[in-house]
């Protein structure tokens, strides 16, 4: 299994609590997307001659790209990498750029799978947020979605300051009436150098309440569950036969390649990320010159991200994984690690499998930097 990333950087306007490289500006769209086509070419055979089977246009706002645009990248992938008969090829989406045209003109071509930024149901949080659709749009492109696309998936946020338990029930009754095959939902985080980490540096909005956050993550797990949906990890809720097939294959450690700035790459031993600029990733292709940096991971590096990925899954982290792959010192010290976790009853040991309980699922993260390898001498 090998997948494929692109990063469309790309925004109508700036989300409060958003980190992500992106820009407002998109008149100098044509020549990214030439410098990204390029990189497509420069990086054939990256994946050993395995075709992809995944690909995910994020960003951004990759549904600002038309359907010729979306076409010429992945004829480009195609023909560079190859793509399986069956690839699942994933479009972020926000609301905004899903009239009916626009989305019955999506369904018949080559994206099979939207993943649609609703964030929120009520318009007082969207303008929160400075999310550029409205409540409504979400609504209706929803309606047509459904009646589109057999795969797609809903993105909520919890954790809003100022919301309630009772706007946190309607948003996920609103989206349920819709029965998506796929929710992802997360825990809103402040992000150093966003405007909503200044705001709250001034008190223009108060901070993120991590009690009410919980207990939005955990009646989310609750109300989910009983709709039928796998709770697969700590974020995604899917059902059966209907799992992201690309970030499940992030989080079991499988290779991708990440195209276009700001993009992470992945080969098993190593990362590249590309530079978050986009006129010196444009100018660097143009001019054969290097536009990445990357990292050789140690065994500890790579024994800490599988870590901090299984315990985020249904799956857990596997005592035999860990011992084939690191070593057995790196076993032993996984159990002892993980015993104060299991007697709290926020681990639980699973076919060989240390998996986050459901109290200790909101946790799993800082469960994880507790069991990460520091120094092993």
């Amino acid at each position: 299994m090998a997948g494929i990333y692109l990063h469309i950087p790309f925004c109508k306007q700036a989300c409060h609590y958003c980190d992500f490289h992106f820009s407002t500006t998109i008149r100098h769209k044509e020549r990214l997307l030439e410098a990204m086509l390029e990189e497509i070419r420069q990086r054939r055979g990256e994946l050993g001659g395995v075709p992809a089977d995944t690909v995910y246009f994020g960003g951004g706002t990759p549904s600002l790209l038309s359907g010729v645009e979306i076409g010429r990248l992945l004829d480009q992938l195609a023909q560079s990498f190859g793509l399986t008969r069956d690839a699942e090829i994933t479009l972020e989406a926000n609301p905004d750029d899903l009239p009916a045209d626009r989305i019955r003109d999506l369904a018949s071509g080559p994206v099979n799978r939207l993943s649609i930024g609703i964030q929120s149901f009520h318009e007082t949080e969207l303008r929160w947020m400075n999310r550029a659709h409205s409540a409504r749009e979400s609504e209706e492109s929803l309606s047509e979605v459904a009646e589109r696309f057999d795969n797609y998936s809903i993105d909520l946020i919890y954790g809003i300051p100022g919301s309630t338990p009772a706007l946190w029930q309607e948003s996920l009754e609103r989206a349920l009436a819709y029965e998506p095959p796929h929710i992802s939902a997360y825990a809103l985080t402040v992000e150093p150098a966003t405007a909503l980490a200044r705001f709250i540096e001034k008190g223009v909005t108060p901070g993120v309440d991590d009690d009410r956050a919980q207990a939005d993550f955990s009646h989310l797990v609750q109300t989910l569950g009983r709709a039928g949906y796998d709770h697969y990890e700590i974020s995604n809720f899917g059902k059966p036969g209907y799992y992201s097939r690309n970030n499940t294959a992030y989080w079991q450690g499988k290779v991708y390649v990440g195209i276009g700035p700001s993009a992470h790459s992945f080969d098993g031993k190593s990362r590249r990320w590309n530079v978050a600029n986009n006129q010196k990733y444009q100018r660097a292709l143009s001019a054969g010159e290097t536009y990445y940096e990357a990292e050789t991971l140690t065994v500890r590096d790579r024994y800490n991200e599988a870590v901090m990925t299984g315990l985020r899954t249904q799956w857990g982290v596997s005592e035999e994984r860990v011992r084939s792959e690191f070593g057995q010192r790196y076993a032993e010290y996984l159990m002892q690690q993980a015993a104060p976790f299991l007697e709290r009853g926020l681990l639980e040991s699973r076919s060989g499998c240390l998996v986050a309980t459901q109290a200790g699922k909101f946790l799993a993260d800082g469960i994880a930097s507790d069991l990460f390898m520091i120094n092993l001498k």
